[in-house]
């Protein structure tokens, strides 16, 4: 089991934290569909920047399951030890700090993963943010800055003498961003230079992928992001593979991974729109008319905002349910794309044992027909899509997904 703190995990596999994605209602479908631990959208440490409505948004929610865990970005020691304070007197258990974003706007204020180019001040944000505050302290770091200054496994050290928990390696640079391949290597490098829990990240899609990367890096636990949007079940997927003493990455298949959860998919997506409305409609006005008119909220945390809008533009009932509509349309979409996926690959999976059961003239003939298949559903889906994106009530957006799920149950696509 993985200890950070006082806290023991009961899985191998955790939520990283997403801006924009993370947020109370996705925690929590990743938490029930198996995520050992969920961490809290970053949030800036400006204080100038606390009261806006995308910071108290991101503040953990005391329904969360324990550890309730946030991340913090910024460029300042004091500012850092500041932030991290003021995010465990509003209930967070531990405090993540980013040391591996790559977005443009973050860097250009050398916060990010562009500290990671001064190890000096690296030492001085981890020390003075582990000592301001009585709950673990864990980080999220990339290789390096570029393949010209890889220095994982320098920074590594440095955070556990600065008394960090557990470390989180995306395996690429930041000048990589999301491309290339994922340096497992360099992770293995930083498990093998430490003593605290290491998470590997990078383009863990599947638990095969999980299973393999954490064979190979010997980390102890994989940190899931973009292989959860739209696909929460990859966290139930990971820890039937790892907990069965049975099963090998090469027998454990789509298909077995999936048999239990097909007939509650529906059910799950349903339960996470709703949510996304419930939350966001709850979230009332009051909570940040406290923002003087006169700060601003320009500045490192902007191209973090939800709703695409900065300052206190229409700050007024409506933009709750607009909100809610917009994040909701970002999540059912994911669904959407996963579903087609799934069925996509089962039916490949279908068409590769009938190939070495029938003849070269019948395998023909099953190929067009597939083909068509493909099409239908591509076309169906795009539709759907569409549709909904459309669509600016809960109660149309829930009446939408609905109906897409019970044509597909209806021509035989999920299994009952």
């Amino acid at each position: 089991m993985i200890q950070i703190g006082p806290y023991q995990l009961n899985g191998r596999a955790v939520l990283a934290p997403m801006a924009g994605i993370t947020d109370f209602p996705f925690r929590q479908m990743c938490r029930q569909t198996g995520a050992a631990m969920v961490t809290a959208e970053m949030s800036a440490s400006n204080p100038a920047l606390r009261n806006t409505r995308k910071s108290l948004l991101r503040l953990t929610n005391p329904d969360d399951a324990e550890p309730r865990a946030v991340q913090i970005v910024g460029t300042e020691a004091a500012q850092m030890a500041e932030a991290a304070r003021y995010q465990v007197s509003h209930g967070a258990q531990i405090v993540d700090i980013n040391m591996g974003c790559p977005a443009k706007k973050v860097c250009k204020k050398l916060a990010g993963s562009a500290l990671l180019k001064d190890e000096k001040l690296v030492s001085e944000i981890l020390n003075a943010v582990v000592g301001s505050v009585d709950v673990p302290v864990t980080l999220k770091i990339r290789t390096g800055w570029d393949t010209d200054s890889k220095n994982a496994v320098q920074i590594a050290r440095i955070a556990q003498d600065c008394g960090i928990q557990s470390l989180a390696v995306h395996g690429r640079t930041r000048a990589c961003r999301y491309h290339g391949s994922v340096e497992y290597d360099t992770i293995g490098a930083v498990v093998q230079a430490v003593d605290i829990p290491v998470f590997a990240n990078g383009d863990i899609t599947s638990a095969i992928k999980a299973k393999t990367v954490l064979d190979y890096t010997g980390a102890d636990g994989v940190m899931i992001g973009r292989g959860a949007q739209g696909n929460p079940w990859i966290f139930r997927e990971i820890n039937d593979l790892l907990n069965n003493p049975n099963a090998s990455s090469e027998l454990f298949t789509a298909k077995s991974l999936n048999l239990g959860i097909t007939s509650g998919k529906e059910r799950l997506i349903m339960e996470h729109l709703r949510h996304i409305h419930r939350y966001y409609g709850d979230f009332e006005e009051s909570s940040f008319k406290q923002t003087p008119s006169n700060t601003s909220t320009s500045g490192l945390n902007d191209d973090l905002d939800l709703s695409g809008n900065t300052g206190n533009k229409k700050q007024n009932a409506g933009i709750h349910t607009e909100l809610a509509v917009r994040i909701a349309r970002k999540h059912i979409c994911w669904y959407f794309e996963q579903t087609l996926q799934q069925i996509l690959n089962q039916q490949q999976q279908n068409q590769n044992t009938e190939y070495t059961k029938n003849t070269e003239k019948e395998n023909i003939a099953d190929s067009r027909v597939l083909d068509q298949e493909v099409k239908r559903l591509i076309g169906n889906i795009e539709t759907a899509k569409k549709r909904f994106n459309q669509l600016s009530s809960c109660n149309a957006q829930l009446e939408h997904v609905a109906h897409f799920f019970g044509e597909l149950q209806t021509t035989g696509d999920i299994a009952a």
